[in-house]
């Protein structure tokens, strides 16, 4: 068995099959798939789908960086509330993206390492959303590890330097459909870390993994992404399978 350390399952895009994509996925293997959360919007769905398929979908709690605007104190407020009510495995998608834009750089600074210090309180890992943005996540990372702060760098796509920084404060690396592309160097640093400190993931819809690249992705299809790093490291799938899973189910408590 193997697990989706992040999908977005719930998204509007998987409407109209929701049920026959999950069922997929099981068939393929996968055991549990983790939902990170996005903002106000995408908490009923997320939860709707986690409480169709208990056993299988996995929900965090978390205010996504692209949504941190104008609005942002009451977006806070909203997670932090539901964080209070209901039980989730971890606080997630959090971090900062400075792709798209770069006008709320301080609010983002400000959510996430308030999300970051509300994670400790409740002794939850968190899944952390880089884009454009490493130095400025890791200071903040960097400042909170405290040492019970733990989670994943989802979608990892940095440097061999960046992983070792990232494994050496405790955190785990998100690897994704990106390590299936031709030319994309993550390859080489996944061949030169090892998968002791590997999470999978697939971030459906979105990255899927070659042969599907450009199309949307589903849970189903991680299996393309753990035989990559199989064939990179020189180990057999299983191995890679057993190992990962087992790290992000002590991550989460599952």
């Amino acid at each position: 068995m193997i697990i989706d350390s992040h999908s977005h399952i719930y998204s509007e895009e998987f409407d109209s099959d929701r049920s026959e994509t999950i069922l997929r996925a099981h068939e393929a293997g996968v055991s549990k798939i983790i939902m990170p959360n996005i903002d106000s919007t995408s908490v009923a769905p997320m939860l709707e789908t986690s409480a169709a398929f208990p056993q299988m979908c996995i929900p965090l709690m978390g205010l996504h960086p692209t949504s941190v605007n104008g609005n942002y104190q009451n977006e806070l407020a909203l997670a932090e509330n539901w964080l209070r009510q209901e039980k989730f495995a971890g606080i997630g998608e959090i971090g900062i993206d400075l792709y798209w834009d770069k006008t709320f750089l301080k609010e983002q600074q400000y959510v996430f390492r308030r999300q970051i210090q509300i994670a400790k309180e409740m002794n939850l890992p968190v899944v952390i959303h880089v884009r454009n943005s490493f130095n400025e996540v890791f200071s903040i990372v960097g400042e909170e590890q405290t040492g019970n702060l733990k989670g994943i760098f989802h979608c990892f796509n940095g440097s061999a330097l960046e992983a070792k920084k990232i494994i050496e404060i405790g955190f785990l690396l998100g690897i994704g459909g990106v390590v299936t592309f031709k030319n994309s160097g993550l390859g080489e640093v996944v061949r030169q870390t090892g998968i002791e400190f590997l999470a999978l993931e697939t971030d459906s819809p979105y990255l899927a993994p070659a042969p599907f690249r450009g199309k949307r992705n589903e849970s189903s299809y991680i299996n393309y992404i753990a035989e990559k790093i199989a064939e990179l490291c020189s180990i057999p799938f299983e191995e890679v399978a057993e190992t990962t899973s087992k790290n992000v189910s002590r991550l989460f408590g599952l």
